[in-house]
């Protein structure tokens, strides 16, 4: 196949990605978290590496994973071959997890035609199709442009606003014990805490197996914390899971959705109570 792709839906099946590998303009990343270039590690065929941390973060904010400027989101993924009318599919090794922040960041950078492999490496590598060792991509610098849409992140002083005054729905992502303050965080030195006025939705809650449960299910669950027309807020950890929600919402049919970038790490570092 080597037509043009341009996705109608923000998810893709491996057996679909299996058979549009041939596609003119997809690029395949993997945008596994903590991963660090490896050439004895696997990926899919023609996968170019998302470096979250260090190529696709404010690598020198105090808080991890910050987003980053609009001016070194472009030059990275320029740097990777992606171009303006590129279809991208970001995948990662634990099914769902990271993918739907490499997603988020691409959509609050203006570009829509982006989707995420439901169930990941893992599924590929359950369905036997072929992976290659990683390879750094070599090819031509990309045309993309970035344009960046604020209202897709959320950052401190605006959280503060939303959380004291209940402008937003806020859905905390962290598993129920650190959000009731039944276990540590795992960021050492991190306080124990919720966002004032939040409510939790587990991001593990709209994942079976490490994809997306069905539409149905992922309405369900949002529907009991907010409305379709409400204005919701996404914060977990660090900013990354916040995005599973994001993904779950925007496949649900909600609309006026944002990611709190600095999350608990940074709430509960510069909020002492």
């Amino acid at each position: 196949m080597s037509s043009d792709i341009i996705f109608k839906t923000p998810i893709v099946s491996v057996a679909w990605l299996y058979n549009n590998l041939g596609a003119s303009n997809l690029v395949i990343l993997d945008g596994t978290i903590n991963k660090v270039f490896d050439t004895s590690q696997l990926q899919i065929l023609k996968a170019r590496f998302f470096d979250i941390k260090n190529k696709f973060s404010e690598a020198h904010a105090p808080f991890p994973s910050t987003f980053p400027t609009q001016e070194q989101f472009q030059k990275e993924a320029r740097a990777l071959g992606i171009n303006k009318n590129s279809a991208i599919v970001i995948y990662d090794d634990k099914g769902i997890y990271s993918s739907a922040r490499v997603w988020w960041l691409f959509k609050a950078f203006g570009h829509e035609n982006v989707a995420v492999l439901n169930g990941g490496f893992p599924a590929w590598k359950k369905a036997n199709y072929a992976t290659e060792t990683m390879k750094s991509y070599d090819g031509k610098p990309g045309d993309f442009e970035a344009d960046y849409k604020p209202e897709h992140m959320t950052f401190f002083e605006d959280m503060k606003q939303a959380s004291k005054n209940k402008t937003h729905r806020i859905i905390d992502a962290r598993s129920e014990g650190r959000f009731k303050s039944l276990e540590p965080e795992p960021r050492e030195g991190l306080r124990m805490g919720t966002i004032p006025n939040s409510v939790n939705l587990p991001f593990t809650d709209l994942l079976d197996d490490g994809a997306l449960k069905s539409k149905e299910d992922i309405g369900k669950a949002l529907n009991k914390r907010a409305d379709k027309d409400d204005a919701i807020i996404f914060s977990c950890g660090s900013g990354i899971t916040a995005c599973v929600l994001a993904l779950g919402a925007n496949i649900a049919g909600y609309k006026n959705i944002s990611v709190y970038d600095g999350s608990w790490t940074e709430w509960g570092s510069l909020v002492n109570e």
